[in-house]
C-alpha cells in the first residue's frame, strides 16, 4: 500500500470550518494517506490536531510559515469519524 500526500486549502476560513472541511476531506482518503492542510486560522493549530486525537489520527507535523499555519497528518483506520 503506497501512502498518498494530499493539501487541502483552507485559507480565510474560520473556526470551525477549517475542523469542518478536514474531516470532509479525510473521508474521501484511505487508511495511511496524508493530508496537509493550509490555514490563516491560527486556532487550527490546536483544533486539528484534537479532532484527530479524538478520530484517531496521527498528527505528524504542525507549523506557521508568514501569515499560515499548517498541520499534516496521517490517516487512521477509521476514516468517517463524526465531530
Amino acid at each position: 500500500m503506497t501512502e498518498a500526500l494530499h493539501e487541502l486549502d483552507v485559507r480565510r476560513m474560520l473556526c470551525p470550518m477549517p475542523v469542518i472541511k478536514t474531516q470532509n476531506k479525510v473521508r474521501t482518503l484511505s487508511t495511511g494517506d496524508c493530508l496537509r492542510v493550509v490555514c490563516t486560522d491560527p486556532g487550527a493549530l490546536n483544533d486539528i490536531p484534537a479532532w484527530c486525537r479524538i478520530n484517531g489520527h496521527e498528527v505528524l507535523e504542525t507549523g506557521e510559515a508568514g501569515n499560515e499555519v499548517f498541520v499534516v497528518l496521517r490517516v487512521g483506520e477509521d476514516n468517517g469519524a463524526l465531530l
